[in-house]
């Protein structure tokens, strides 16, 4: 009797302890699950406020460089005054309204006023933990969302820049750039990411939604096709087709071509909003598509007139970006390379032969390099887009390659964006000439912006 008691006690005992022993394993592992989850968001908020850091590189010095190379010498400080300052006047308005109107939720034009003054998005006080809490977007906090989205608010009216370059007045270019960013930017950008009308929504229908993974609708077509119709309406520069306007210092271009490089990978690789295997792709694609676009104008140019030129390696370089930005989380190194190749020829012959035959002055090539290539590259999306990248549509096929339908929503998108640009932008320009005026005086477009608009010189000799 008693040794029956004696294991009836040790068996109790066992078995307690080891219920002991699994609770604690379950606790040990729930505090390594909820410790690697943390990890995980702090990687992937990390990755994000880096690409922030990059993309608002792009703008100064990137931009500022590339198209500051690109004006002969006199106009050098201006084309940089235009980029450092937008990077303060677009991040004003992004903060006061801008963020709201582009990712508040409900409208399928234009987002509500969930975050205006940046209510919703800032650190508040939470009674229930004790403490202040930050909103989330996703893995990562609303603020950082706001911040890399914010970036793209100041480099597209940037880009357009380029076309109206030597001879617009310093107060239009601001009035336009306000207008431009809050009655064209913010409806696309809330059209295609916000949730709006032009948002990919998986059905294999004309309007079914473009896929547009960093920016080929919302920067590249609206920027490009903006920066035609400034170029047309503005006019040609003072002696253009006679005059010696070639580019001051290709050093500062091929520099700043570089530095647009380099800052693209956050501009794209960022775009998922989350650090990953997705993230690894659409880094190497953004590489591969730029280093073919390279290759591609390069080559063109050697065929065509004998000689490759830094210009032109440079110039490829942003054309293969820019192709690739709708397509970075949807295709394959193979395909980059097809459509970086692609996007150097074609954003080429843009550039020379079609501004030459129709005689626009598009002084920088925005619309040439952002306007074809962002549309090539968003027409060559429908073509090359794979779920083995991003099963974004679930089950559904994408590009024409592996059989999907989405190429009629591409097509769509871009009609839209083409046809809204072009319309808005027209009618920006007409308030702005009414209210201040477009371009400077003959007399200041020849003593040149940087004394006339801005009282100084980019180069003092001796």
């Amino acid at each position: 009797m008693g040794g029956i008691f004696r294991s009836l006690i040790v068996g109790l005992a066992v078995t307690w302890m080891v219920s002991m022993v699994q609770t604690v394993q379950a606790q040990d592992l729930a505090e390594v699950a909820a410790k690697a989850e943390e990890a995980a968001l702090a990687g992937h908020n990390a990755w994000m406020l880096t690409s922030c850091a990059l993309v608002l590189f792009m703008t100064a010095p990137g931009l500022a460089m590339f198209y500051g190379g690109l004006v002969r010498k006199k106009n050098v400080l201006g084309v940089m005054m235009q980029c450092m300052f937008l990077m303060g006047l677009m991040t004003v308005l992004w903060a006061l309204y801008g963020y709201s109107l582009c990712f508040g939720e409900g409208g399928l034009y234009i987002g509500n006023a969930d975050y205006l003054f940046m209510n919703g998005v800032q650190r508040t006080w939470d009674e229930a933990a004790g403490g202040p809490v930050t909103p989330m977007e996703g893995v990562i906090p609303r603020y950082t969302h706001m911040l890399f989205q914010g970036m793209f608010f100041i480099i597209t009216p940037a880009l357009i820049c380029g076309a109206f370059a030597e001879r617009m007045k310093f107060s239009a270019m601001v009035l336009f750039s306000i207008l431009w960013g809050t009655v064209v930017y913010c409806p696309l950008c809330h059209m295609v990411w916000g949730g709006g009308w032009l948002a990919f929504d998986g059905k294999e229908s004309l309007m079914g939604g473009a896929l547009d993974f960093a920016g080929g609708t919302v920067v590249h077509i609206s920027s490009g096709v903006s920066a035609l119709v400034c170029a047309m309406l503005i006019g040609k520069r003072k002696g253009f087709g006679s005059a010696d306007m070639r580019p001051h210092n290709l050093t500062y271009t091929a520099l700043g071509a570089a530095m647009l490089w380099v800052g693209w990978f956050g501009f794209n690789a960022g775009s998922e909003l989350a650090s990953d295997g997705l993230t690894s792709s659409a880094f190497a694609v953004t590489h591969f598509s730029a280093a073919a676009g390279v290759l591609g104008w390069a080559f063109y140019e050697w065929l065509v007139h004998g000689k490759p030129s830094v210009l032109g390696a440079a110039s490829g370089a942003v054309a293969g970006l820019v192709c690739i930005t709708p397509a970075a989380g949807f295709v394959h190194p193979m395909a980059a390379l097809i459509m970086g190749g692609a996007a150097g020829v074609v954003c080429a012959i843009a550039c020379g032969s079609i501004k030459a035959k129709f005689g626009y002055d598009d002084s920088l090539d925005a619309f040439g390099v952002h306007g074809v290539g962002g549309t090539l590259g968003a027409v060559l999306t429908g073509v090359f887009a794979t779920r083995e990248c991003w099963d974004i549509a679930g089950s559904t096929k994408l590009g024409l390659i592996e059989g999907g339908s989405i190429m009629g929503g591409q097509v769509a998108a871009v009609v839209v964006t083409w046809i809204f640009s072009l319309v808005a932008t027209f009618i920006i320009l007409m308030i702005v000439k009414a209210m201040v005026g477009l371009r400077v005086s003959e007399s200041d477009e020849t003593l040149g912006l940087d004394q006339s608009e801005h009282g100084e010189e980019g180069y003092i000799f001796p």
